[in-house]
């Protein structure tokens, strides 16, 4: 199998003000390609900035909200389509302890850590270790080393992840990291926000349906922090056992604040049905009428974070497009929300020496 050119570049960002080649990496844009379905990812963040497949009409489109520049992912503050961590979701009050030691976090929302923090993995460059861009299994595999210290958390970490297409319109993410020298929380998560109508159709979410294979949550404080407790979905507005259109509960839920203003929609980690935690199993299945399209998602992590974009606001994206609040939804597999402060919930740690963080997803698409 013929292996393409490392980078397709688009500009080089250097780490430091003043820093040799050496001290430089370059940014690109790599596509992977099976026949009319195509994804692009971004070695900024391990972003992906575009998924394209047919309408049941067989008209292509791009159901992934993003940017039309590697400067905007740059400046940008939705997290759109990267790898998120350290540790993704929040950490209560910016800090934790761990064997005995306190750390203390970044804290970029009000008090608490989010998504890593201010410069977490979503916010620094990956480098390419194999790209494959055609054939069987197109695929990228992006590194990143976390030193000791970074954003507050503790021990160096080795964090790889692989975005490939396996069978037609499926897209597999494996994500992996080993602890090199102390003991560490770690929960990645990927941060897509989904349109299946397209990304530029100007249509919100609320007609999709989503379906998510979940019969408990992890309630939240007024900052979106877990209480502690794993409440049963059965007669809430949280529950979407069946196919549920978002519109018909997205005002019915609060989704935390802004301005002192309450914000409707989701913005909560449910706990993903079956014995075991960490197998594969079906997550959750989204349908767009309009479109034809379908997403079904599939996960090895205790939770999920369903989100409805409730913070998106005229935000300029790609051709053109202006996203509005409802815009798009995210599906964020993941380990429970601030599982470093909360002994009830599945432990994040990972320990050198022993079993490397582990968090596999599978996208399958149809139309």
């Amino acid at each position: 199998m013929a292996r393409v050119p490392l980078l397709v570049a688009l500009c080089l960002v250097c780490f430091a003000s003043g820093a040799s080649a050496a001290g430089r990496k370059m940014v690109g844009v790599y596509e992977l390609r099976k026949g009319d379905f195509s994804v692009k990812v971004t070695n900024w963040g391990a972003t992906v900035t575009s998924v394209v497949f047919p309408d049941s009409k067989g008209n292509l489109g791009d159901v992934v909200l993003g940017y039309d520049t590697i400067a905007e992912y740059v400046n940008g503050s939705s997290y759109f389509g990267a790898l998120v961590g350290r540790v993704a979701n929040r950490v209560a009050k910016a800090r934790f302890v761990l064997d005995g030691k306190v750390y203390n976090l970044y804290a970029n929302d009000g008090k608490n850590a989010l998504h890593g923090g201010h410069r977490g993995f979503s916010k620094v460059i990956w480098t390419v270790k194999e790209y494959v861009a055609g054939g069987d299994s197109p695929h990228i595999t992006l590194y990143y080393h976390s030193f000791d210290g970074e954003q507050g958390f503790p021990g160096d970490l080795d964090v790889y992840v692989t975005y490939e297409l396996s069978s037609p319109y499926v897209l597999r993410v494996r994500m992996n990291a080993t602890a090199l020298d102390k003991a560490t929380p770690v929960n990645l998560a990927q941060h897509t926000y989904w349109n299946l109508g397209g990304q530029g159709s100007g249509r919100d979410v609320l007609g999709h349906t989503v379906q998510l294979f979940a019969a408990h949550y992890t309630p939240v404080d007024g900052t979106l922090i877990p209480t502690g407790q794993l409440a049963p979905v059965a007669g809430t507005p949280y529950d979407l056992r069946t196919p549920t259109a978002v519109g018909a509960r997205v005002r019915q839920v609060s989704g935390g604040s802004s301005n002192g203003s309450a914000v409707y929609g989701f913005d909560i980690n449910y706990a993903v049905d079956g014995e075991d935690a960490r197998a594969l199993r079906k997550v959750a299945v989204v349908r767009d009428g309009a479109s034809g399209r379908a997403m079904e998602l599939w996960a090895d992590q205790p939770g999920v974070q369903f989100y409805t974009g409730n913070f998106l606001k005229d935000v300029k994206g790609k051709g053109g497009a202006v996203y509005g609040q409802y815009g798009a939804l995210c599906l964020e597999t993941q380990g429970f929300p601030d599982a470093v402060n909360q002994p009830g919930f599945p432990s994040q740690i990972v320990r050198p020496g022993q079993a490397a963080y582990k968090h596999d997803m599978v996208f399958k698409f149809s139309f």
